[in-house]
């Protein structure tokens, strides 16, 4: 692998970010105190960190309502991030957004959305601008599975290639869309099949595999800022947690959850792979591991006691004013 230790130690600080900042909101959100739905991202680290990683300020994504990861991949405070779940007024959004619309417009980060699918016409229309001011730069939509079938997703993939617009539709497949299995919601051989009739090329790799991830995106990325137009990727991906937080989820096996976690871990994988080939000790990513445990203690404690919104700024940033 040509990567420098601290370049490897840099990628598994962003996807062990990710996995503190969803493990210490699981755990607090049993407290009641962080209003709103949460979906977690766990188990899908190296997808966000992997695309992110070629990624520039100028630079779009778009995000899901599963969309801390894609956010904190792009370099977002985290300790914002924590006040704005909490709602609190030094939030990242003024404690307006919450989680399921969390955005950093500063980084390009068009925010998380609960609206399944509209990732695809915004960053669709944010390649627009790029191509339009000439930039070379690209705009990347995270999206599940489940927004696949969504008719506005098949609509902004058209306009992509009628335009040959830089947006890259990104498809972590985590088997499920909400509650329904992929296999049966998906009437193609697979969603990558189904986007190739729209006349892009198409990708299908292991996206819990963070070397795979990093690899194939540097080609695709490569292709849409050269102008070549817009691209599809499918990842294959698994989430460790429910769709939401409180999802029993009876619609999986416990075995198939128990091997998620044993064997499809992206974490699990960077580690095993690193030490054995004696890039990277264990000492030295245990350290970060406790690093990144002390700071999120931090964040939460902060956030308990920060002041919530002033009442003055009720209206501010709710409507855009031309």
């Amino acid at each position: 692998m040509n990567f420098s230790k601290d370049q490897l130690l840099d990628y598994y600080r962003k996807m062990r970010d990710i996995r503190e900042f969803e493990q210490t909101i699981h755990r607090e959100n049993l407290t009641g105190e962080i209003p709103g739905f949460l979906h977690l991202y766990c188990g899908q680290e190296a997808n966000a960190v992997g695309v992110c990683a070629h990624l520039t300020e100028r630079d779009y994504i778009s995000s899901t309502h599963r969309g801390h990861g894609h956010c904190i991949a792009k370099g977002t405070d985290t300790r914002k991030m924590v006040l704005e779940l909490y709602g609190r007024g030094e939030g990242l959004c003024g404690g307006k957004g919450g989680s399921m619309h969390i955005a950093d417009l500063d980084l390009g980060s068009l925010g998380a959305n609960g609206i399944v699918g509209a990732g695809a016409p915004l960053s669709t229309g944010a390649a627009l601008t790029l191509k339009t001011k000439g930039t070379d730069g690209v705009a990347v939509c995270f999206q599940g599975d489940g927004s696949t079938n969504e008719g506005y997703v098949f609509e902004a993939m058209n306009l992509a290639v009628v335009l040959q617009l830089p947006v890259i539709f990104y498809v972590e497949n985590n088997g499920f869309g909400e509650f329904t299995g992929v296999d049966y919601a998906v009437g193609a051989p697979s969603i990558a099949d189904r986007a190739s009739s729209f006349g892009m090329p198409t990708k299908q790799f292991d996206g819990t595999d963070f070397f795979a991830v990093y690899s194939e995106m540097a080609d695709v990325i490569e292709y849409c800022r050269s102008g070549k137009g817009p691209y599809f990727v499918e990842s294959q991906a698994v989430r460790f947690y429910g769709h939401f937080e409180g999802d029993p989820q009876r619609y999986r096996t416990d075995e198939e959850m128990e091997d998620s976690r044993e064997n499809r871990d992206c974490i699990k994988l960077f580690r095993q792979r690193v030490v054995s080939e004696g890039l990277v000790t264990e000492e030295e990513l245990n350290a970060v591991d406790a690093d990144l445990i002390e700071a999120y203690k931090g964040y939460v404690q902060e956030a308990k006691l920060a002041p919530w919104p002033a009442l003055e700024t009720l209206e501010e940033n709710v409507y855009v004013s031309y």
